[in-house]
């Protein structure tokens, strides 16, 4: 319901400590539906360089026909004066409420929008103040003595209440300061819990995207170690996982998006459904890897965008595996009383989205009774060795997982040793992504 247009008259307002008279402002328009527009409202930042710079804004909207409401004059923390300003009902205060106003001096007794419901409510005024004006700090002014009324306006939004014949200046600064204050730090912690909110959200998200392996009826043993190289996330560039097939074979991958922001994370993540998805369907080799090929082209950002892969599919029994490497780092298997090694890597594909048309051979290899295979992402070789710019390489990798499995360490133990000793020796967190996982068999038959 518009609200009606009060009889004009002149606009005190007390400036530099001085109480001035503004020019009688010219005849506001009768809105015809909604509340005046004021323009975009100040955020609490807003207000707080406001008032470092020029001072305290104070709005008091009173209808005191008496004039038996005299608002002193006030200073600041600084010392600066508390400019005021006057308006008689909402329509003047809307047109008054501009971004330097840090504070409003709200009488709870004038009189407001009139609607049936709001006619049996005491507060809607102060509660269409608080719509108006949702980034300003709102003293409510009550009668002398109305605690409860004073208590009820600060629960519905106001941060202080006071009582009209205490209206002394040292009170009303010092409560208007604390209003702003209040307000900011009401504004911060606000933006501070919706952040936390958002942030665990992401958190489920991510690590719903995480794969769980598929492995029900293996005799396999299965670790993984995975740290995203983006600062507070879970998930990166890196993808994995693993699965049993019908027949009883094993299927294992591991790959990288070239960087790791969110962007890459969700590429990422398609990637890696879309190859569970041909694994169920019988793919492997070159024929799967082609078809890869084409969601990345068809899913990437940029044509530049490329994913290096490494896909494995151990036989039934355990002792094969078929090996397609698409510009990936080879995998390292540890056999039972031999040295570990890297599988053979020679002649192996480019990386998904490279070359069209491009072919990935797919690799027999012999893996034996017991062994451990370990498939990895570069992170884990491309960290730093001291302060220099050498870097540990495939072949640091190797002596270094030969060294753990000969102190006793196998499955999670010798990867999370593994992941430590390469962040110890890069001297700190590893600015990449980093995926690696671990396969074990312990019987010869």
């Amino acid at each position: 319901m518009p609200v009606p247009i009060p009889r004009q008259r002149a606009i005190p307002a007390v400036e530099s400590g001085q109480a001035d008279t503004l020019p009688t402002p010219a005849p506001a328009p009768v809105p015809t539906a909604g509340p005046t527009a004021v323009g975009p409202m100040p955020t609490s930042t807003d207000i707080d360089q406001q008032a470092s710079s020029t001072g305290l804004s104070l709005l008091v909207i009173e209808d005191d026909p008496v004039g038996s409401l005299s608002v002193p004059q006030m200073l600041d923390s600084a010392g600066k004066p508390i400019r005021v300003r006057t308006a008689r009902n909402l329509t003047e205060a809307e047109r008054l409420l501009t971004d330097d106003v840090h504070c409003i001096l709200l009488d709870l007794a004038l009189a407001g929008p009139t609607t049936p419901e709001d006619d049996e409510d005491e507060l809607a005024t102060l509660k269409h103040v608080l719509r108006l004006a949702p980034r300003h700090a709102v003293l409510a002014l009550t009668a002398s003595g109305d605690t409860e009324g004073g208590a009820e306006a600060v629960r519905v939004g106001a941060q202080d209440y006071l009582f009209r014949d205490e209206l002394d200046g040292r009170l009303l600064s010092r409560a208007i300061r604390y209003a702003v204050e209040r307000k900011r730090a009401d504004a911060a912690q606000r933006q501070l819990t919706e952040s936390r909110l958002r942030a665990q959200e992401n958190a489920r998200l991510e690590r719903g995207l995480l794969p769980t392996p598929l492995l029900d009826g293996s005799p396999l043993r299965f670790a993984a170690r995975y740290r995203p190289g983006r600062s507070r996330a879970l998930l990166g560039g890196d993808f994995y996982d693993t699965v049993r097939t019908p027949d009883g074979s094993v299927h294992v991958m591991i790959g990288d998006v070239c960087g790791h922001g969110p962007d890459e994370a969700a590429l990422g993540v398609e990637l890696r459904i879309a190859w569970r998805t041909l694994t169920f369907a019988g793919l492997c080799g070159d024929e799967l890897l082609g078809t890869l090929q084409k969601v990345l082209e068809h899913e990437r950002a940029d044509d530049e965008i490329f994913a290096t892969l490494c896909t494995v599919d151990i036989a039934p029994d355990g002792r094969r595996a078929g090996l397609c490497l698409a510009g990936h780092p080879s995998p390292l298997i540890a056999r039972d009383g031999r040295l570990a090694e890297l599988l053979p890597y020679e002649n192996n594909g480019p990386a998904l989205g490279l070359l069209p048309n491009a072919r990935w051979p797919r690799r027999q290899v012999e893996l034996g009774g017991k062994w451990s295979l370990m498939l990895y992402t570069d992170g884990l070789i491309e960290g730093r060795i001291g302060e220099g710019n050498q870097r540990l390489g495939q072949e640091g990798m190797v002596e270094m997982v030969r060294r753990q499995i000969a102190a006793g360490l196998r499955g999670d133990e010798l990867l999370e040793a593994a992941v430590n000793e390469v962040r110890e020796l890069n001297g700190g967190d590893l600015t990449d992504d980093v995926a690696v996982l671990l396969l074990d068999r312990d019987r010869d038959r």
